[in-house]
């Protein structure tokens, strides 16, 4: 099903999806002692969130971003190029006060746009549980950071390269700070097919086969994916970038993959 991209109740979002295999399963069980999850639309609903956030929901889903993910509380997450911290803070809720959620950003980003909303968004107290991680996304995470439950990549990879990193290399370091059984999902804005990277730097946009190709060649498999951030009226042909995209913002046609580190 390919759903025009819609503000819709957070149970439809979760209907849309389907699995590459028959059970869509979580990528990993919380132990016993860990609390309940919160539902991903409670987490959505929380009355602290800022009107900011709020505004743009419509575009971004955040309750299927937990669901697809599978996050929950007590897990070890990572968000690659958090930026302003947007969806770390979704992730901070749903891990919860004994789950940890490293957000990483590379020097450009934060020099560019990130350094000030990062700040306040690390001050504010439900992300007391957020580690900054100041990095390049050649070796994003720490060798210290290990059995990672998840790692996050929400409409960033097409940047990779433009930033001046390895995809191979960054995809690497994923797969060894993940867990065995652990998950990286990855959305990001679809460009034509057959385009390759071309479109990465003038419309932020990447061709989905091209993704699929770089992590299947690091050892993940493809376990998920998604219709809810589809948008078949999308021509795929102009700028996606939140800063050029005006009215348009939150509409393209995005793919969303769950990958699994065998083990």
């Amino acid at each position: 099903m390919r759903n025009a991209l819609l503000t819709a109740s957070f149970l439809v979002l979760a209907g849309c999806s389907h699995s590459t295999s028959a059970t869509p399963s979580s990528p990993a069980s919380t132990p016993d002692s860990q609390p309940a999850p919160v539902s991903a639309q409670a987490l959505v609903d929380a009355p602290d969130r800022t009107e900011a956030d709020r505004a743009l929901d419509a575009g971004r889903h955040p309750a299927a971003l937990i669901e697809f993910s599978g996050v929950r509380p007590g897990m070890k997450v990572a968000e690659l190029m958090a930026g302003g911290g947007y969806t770390t803070e979704f992730l901070a809720r749903a891990v919860g006060p004994t789950g940890k959620v490293y957000g990483v950003n590379p020097k450009f980003v934060l020099e560019k746009f990130a350094e000030k909303p990062w700040q306040e968004r690390l001050a504010r107290p439900v992300n007391q549980n957020v580690v900054r991680v100041d990095r390049e996304l050649d070796s994003p995470l720490p060798p210290e950071v290990n059995d990672l439950d998840v790692v996050v990549s929400n409409i960033i990879y097409h940047d990779v390269t433009l930033l001046g990193s390895d995809p191979a290399k960054m995809n690497a370091a994923v797969f060894q700070a993940l867990k065995p059984g652990g998950v990286y999902v990855i959305l990001d804005s679809s460009a034509k097919p057959g385009t390759g990277i071309a479109d990465a730097k003038t419309l932020h946009r990447i061709d989905e086969k091209v993704v699929r190709e770089e992590v299947e060649a690091a050892g993940f498999k493809l376990q998920e994916e998604t219709d809810v951030w589809r948008n078949p009226e999308d021509t795929r042909d102009w700028n996606s970038s939140p800063g050029a995209a005006g009215e348009r913002r939150g509409t393209s046609d995005r793919f969303a993959l769950r990958f699994v580190k065998p083990g």
